[in-house]
């Protein structure tokens, strides 16, 4: 390693971010290893130290190894269509309904503010995000009360709802009958 790539930062891309240098933007990204944030080189934040700086090709590089975008100048903020970034939530959300999802998680997941986010869901389905994770536990609860014999309890923690009188009240609200209901007229004959 010569004089030019002290830390292994190249020189120029040093430059780049000590002068906030904007057309190297999209190109590559900067990480301060101490705050495990990443920032585009035109980030306006105080420039680091440069022994704890990583440089990454992609941003998706940087959010593998767990660095988190800067809140400043939001390098994974691409300029996606609202459609396209609410079908991303609607993925996830399919993938992670089990879990625990607030508002707070979903906009951090998606890198947007959480009004954003329930203005836009809203917009774009018709539901707001905690309708809509309440919509796909309630699809995944019928599904296994017509093809199992787990205690109701058992699917109301499986499809993520934290007890069985609340998931029990969720479930008659959206469906017209209780689950022990749903279940007897599933099998019926």
């Amino acid at each position: 390693m010569g004089n030019s790539d002290i830390a292994g930062i190249p020189e120029d891309k040093w430059l780049a971010v000590l002068s906030n240098d904007r057309s190297y933007d999209g190109q590559w990204y900067y990480g301060v290893k101490t705050t495990g944030i990443f920032c585009r080189p035109s980030c306006k934040s105080k420039p680091p130290n440069r022994s704890h700086v990583r440089i990454f090709h992609t941003a998706r590089e940087a959010l593998s190894e767990q660095f988190r975008p800067c809140k400043r100048c939001k390098p994974v903020q691409q300029q996606l269509p609202d459609e396209e970034w609410a079908a991303q939530a609607c993925a996830y959300i399919e993938a992670h309904y089990q879990e625990a999802l607030p508002l707070t998680l979903l906009s951090d997941v998606l890198h947007l503010s959480p009004y954003h986010l329930q203005r836009t869901f809203k917009r774009l389905t018709g539901l707001t995000p905690a309708a809509y994770i309440q919509q796909i536990r309630i699809r995944e609860a019928m599904k296994l009360l017509a093809s199992t014999d787990l205690a109701v309890t058992d699917i109301a923690g499986q499809v993520g709802f934290a007890n069985a009188a609340h998931f029990a009240t969720r479930f008659q609200g959206i469906t017209g009958l209780t689950p022990t209901q749903y279940r007897g007229a599933k099998r019926e004959p």
